[in-house]
């Protein structure tokens, strides 16, 4: 099946490499079938997202879309949260309470964290998945609910199920078709396209003038290993976007969150190996531009023609440089 990229752009998916477009060709395949998907990836790669292409592309999208954080259901309250209980089934129960399960009736109950659930967590679920029926707390008779199951985890789950920390029964319930979705270090210049996206939502949000972003802002988005994927790389462009002192975003500008944990200082470069070599590398020289420029144009005045003599550098070159740094 081919796959457009603009017809999932509106749902924040933004990317053209191999494997972001592997992952959403499956969305596309999965989207009107009855089919129970596990989502995997590193924290911050957009299972979320994913899972809501899913229903609200296929024929479920005029449903509810329920998520749940697994790893926030006490053991003691799954059930309760799950498939809800009737009036006076325990004894704060003064009314009726709707589960999750019927919350999500006709739709999609997206289940976050999965790998979270509690051994009986997951009979529960298990027993939910195999009989598609549920039955409240205080309920004398089963009920049925025709939802979607979606599953998200950051873990293996096939791992998992090896060591016995997880029902290798559910897992293969929950596996039928499983999505990878790439960590943001392995999918090159989808980056750039992601950077373009959240700079002109920010420009958008706050009605400010567009940004651009430096050449070692640049090389820095390629080079940095962005553990945190694109929750981390939408946080710093936010800061940037906010924080930058004129039009362009610096290098310094983007890592500026975490001053000493990556080494940055305002007398000067410094060195870290908290960050990969290009990215801390870019940075260094970015800062060392400034901070000569700032003392170059302090010292001659803002004498163009005498600061390029001192620096025995080209005009043009020490022109752009000026400019860049909103100098």
């Amino acid at each position: 099946m081919t796959v457009e990229t603009e017809d999932f752009a509106g749902l924040g998916l933004i990317g053209n490499s191999p494997p972001f477009l592997e992952a959403l060709r499956k969305v596309a395949c999965v989207a009107d079938l009855d089919v129970t998907v596990t989502i995997y990836g590193e924290t911050g790669t957009g299972k979320e997202l994913i899972a809501r292409a899913i229903h609200y592309s296929g024929n479920r999208s005029a449903a509810p879309f329920v998520p749940v954080n697994c790893g926030a259901l006490p053991d003691t309250l799954f059930e309760n949260e799950m498939f809800g209980h009737e009036r006076g089934s325990f004894t704060d129960a003064r009314s009726k309470q709707a589960g999750l399960v019927e919350l999500a009736d006709s739709g999609t109950l997206f289940l976050d964290e999965v790998e979270a659930l509690t051994p009986k967590a997951q009979a529960g679920l298990l027993r939910f998945l195999q009989e598609k029926s549920y039955r409240p707390l205080g309920a004398k008779a089963d009920r049925v609910a025709d939802v979607r199951i979606i599953a998200a985890t950051n873990e293996t789950l096939s791992i998992l199920a090896q060591r016995r920390q997880f029902r290798r029964d559910l897992y293969y319930r929950l596996s039928l078709i499983p999505i990878n979705l790439p960590a943001l270090r392995e999918r090159g210049a989808d980056i750039h396209l992601l950077t373009d996206y959240f700079v002109t939502k920010y420009q958008h949000q706050y009605d400010m003038p567009g940004r651009i972003l430096s050449a070692a802002a640049q090389n820095s988005l390629l080079s940095h290993d962005w553990p945190g994927n694109i929750r981390e790389l939408e946080n710093a462009l936010h800061r940037a976007f906010v924080l930058a002192e004129d039009d362009t975003i610096t290098a310094s500008d983007l890592f500026s969150g975490s001053d000493a944990a990556f080494g940055i200082s305002e007398s000067g470069p410094s060195v870290s190996v908290e960050l990969p070599f290009q990215t801390a590398k870019s940075m260094a020289i970015e800062q060392f531009e400034k901070q000569y420029l700032s003392l170059l144009m302090e010292k001659f005045a803002h004498n163009i023609s005498a600061a390029v003599r001192h620096a025995r550098k080209d005009r043009a070159a020490l022109s752009r440089m000026v400019k860049k740094h909103g100098m």
